[in-house]
């Protein structure tokens, strides 16, 4: 690895976790550089969270590979020959809203990481805030939380913690507040799972 890593951060949405990574790399709080931001949607606010901090963004929809009639594995394939130009050291799904199948995966042995709001084994997919909000409500939990976790295959949300915070859920709490204490979880764990990997890496 180099002094400073090279990271690729994937994301399909508002990316406010991108932001948290751009931010911390930005004021040195990580020995990082985001070299590529990757979205998979034209709508993304990530793209412009990207082209603010000067990031090269790649916009790789599936949806073409499929009307085309090509194959998922060709979409990942080729996704993973356009990240390997980027030499990255860590690819962060922070967001990312698609399964990576091992054509992309096996390119990347160990360095492929996913954030996720949930606790191992608790929720894995789409929707997990709202899911663990609903559990909440019926008393089957009392926390959830977030991590960070290794992605080894196409098994959804699954792969060895890097990092794990709980967050307790209240009484009486609206489900728009309980969603803002998870996003703030997580723009803190994802820079301390980075960081933490680095530090790893560098001894």
């Amino acid at each position: 690895m180099s002094a400073v890593s090279n990271l690729v951060v994937m994301a399909s949405g508002d990316g406010s976790n991108l932001q948290a990574i751009l931010d911390a790399c930005a004021e040195k709080r990580l020995a990082a550089q985001v070299r590529l931001v990757v979205t998979n949607r034209k709508a993304a606010r990530a793209i412009d969270r990207a082209e603010r901090s000067g990031v090269p963004v790649l916009y790789h929809p599936l949806k073409w590979y499929l009307d085309m009639g090509r194959s998922r594995a060709d979409y990942d394939t080729e996704l993973a020959e356009q990240v390997a130009r980027h030499a990255p050291d860590w690819i962060v799904l922070a967001g990312w809203m698609h399964v990576l199948s091992m054509a992309f995966l096996s390119r990347f042995p160990g360095r492929v990481i996913n954030l996720h709001p949930a606790l191992p084994g608790q929720f894995p997919g789409t929707h997990a805030i709202e899911r663990a909000y609903e559990a909440f409500g019926r008393g089957e939990i009392s926390e959830t939380g977030v991590m960070v976790h290794y992605v080894p295959d196409e098994g959804i949300d699954v792969g060895a913690p890097i990092a794990i915070r709980h967050v307790p859920l209240l009484a009486g709490e609206s489900s728009e507040a309980f969603e803002a204490r998870m996003h703030t979880a997580e723009h803190t764990l994802i820079v301390e799972a980075i960081r933490q990997l680095l530090t790893q890496t560098a001894g």
